[in-house]
């Protein structure tokens, strides 16, 4: 049991890191692939809370099926557990965001990176510890179909968000701006 634990520990620690890089790098490759509109189904095509859940999402997404195809054997329930870490750090991200700018009446970068960071341990040490305790085993389905879900807006608000402060781009003015960002991204 302790080699499981070990190797489950490694591999947390693994996806840890590798969410943060490439999450990190997503920040800008939609800028970099000359704002290709299929790049920004996948990454932020403005500066909106909305589009940065999804350096969270789309790199432990990636990791997550690498890991389940690798090990669904020795962890036969570590897909249910990475599927409540993905929902959960995702959801996080603007929890810590509103409250943290609620609380000091702006926002600052540290801080969003702070919570960005923060996110992502939190769903890794979530997914650790339910992976090992088997308490979502009967869940899977419904976790994994929850997940497809919010790929789906993911790729549906992209280009198309409602008009909720969720989605506005706070480095343009007005919505009717805002509601073109996907095609003019502006950054500050």
């Amino acid at each position: 049991m302790e080699i499981f634990m070990k190797h489950l520990r490694h591999y947390t620690i693994i996806g840890i890191i590798f969410v943060l890089v490439t999450g990190t790098l997503s920040h800008f490759l939609y800028d970099w692939s000359g704002q290709n509109p299929v790049v920004g189904l996948f990454t932020p095509v403005n500066e909106s809370v909305w589009e940065h859940m999804k350096l969270l999402f789309f790199p432990m997404l990636l990791y997550s099926l690498i890991i389940i195809l690798k090990y669904r054997r020795q962890y036969p329930h570590i897909a249910s557990a990475l599927f409540f870490g993905i929902l959960t750090g995702t959801v996080l991200i603007p929890i810590f965001y509103y409250a943290y700018t609620s609380v000091l009446g702006t926002n600052y970068l540290a801080l969003d990176i702070g919570v960005f960071i923060l996110s992502i341990v939190i769903s890794f040490w979530l997914t650790y510890k339910l992976t090992l305790s088997h308490r979502l085993e009967n869940h899977t389905f419904v976790l994994g179909l929850l997940v497809c879900v919010l790929l789906l807006c993911f790729l549906r608000f992209s280009y198309h968000a409602p008009h909720t402060v969720i989605f506005q781009d706070p480095t343009v003015d007005s919505y009717l701006e805002n509601a073109h960002a996907g095609q003019t991204k502006i950054r500050h």
